[in-house]
């Protein structure tokens, strides 16, 4: 009956799961519609994202094994990432170097900006402002 989306593979990283659901509303614990993807967005290979972020395929696996970076098995059981991941891998490096943050913290770090993130969406989207002043 609740069968999973064609595709069969497995998530592995952050996310957990291979097609997350989209779900509608604001609040995600509410019982809520849930859309599947039509057409399966695009993936890139360990080969292609090595070659976009410029580093080593050992290194992207040892992201992903962290949770820092999301990826998911295709057919064959090879890693397919999102085509966002070059642009996330380039983030790590950044926190690593410029933070000089051990792998541990930039998992934690991560996932504040994340919430950051879409605590200030909700903000923007509300179009409410807070009845306190700004700092500056």
């Amino acid at each position: 009956m609740n069968e999973p989306p064609a595709g069969g593979a497995a998530g592995i990283g952050r996310a957990g799961v291979g097609n997350p659901p989209v779900r509608t509303g604001a609040d995600p614990t509410a019982s809520t519609a849930v859309r599947y993807a039509l057409v399966p967005a695009p993936r890139l290979s360990l080969d292609a994202v090595a070659r976009r972020s410029g580093l080593h395929p050992d290194l992207i696996r040892r992201f992903v094994a962290l949770g820092l970076i999301d990826a998911e098995r295709d057919a064959t059981g090879h890693l397919v990432f999102d085509p966002t991941a070059p642009a996330v891998l380039a983030r790590i490096q950044r926190l690593r170097t410029g933070l000089c943050l051990n792998y541990a913290s930039i998992g934690l770090v991560l996932d504040l900006l994340d919430r950051i993130s879409l605590l200030e969406a909700a903000l923007r989207g509300r179009g409410t402002r807070s009845e306190t002043p700004p700092w500056t």
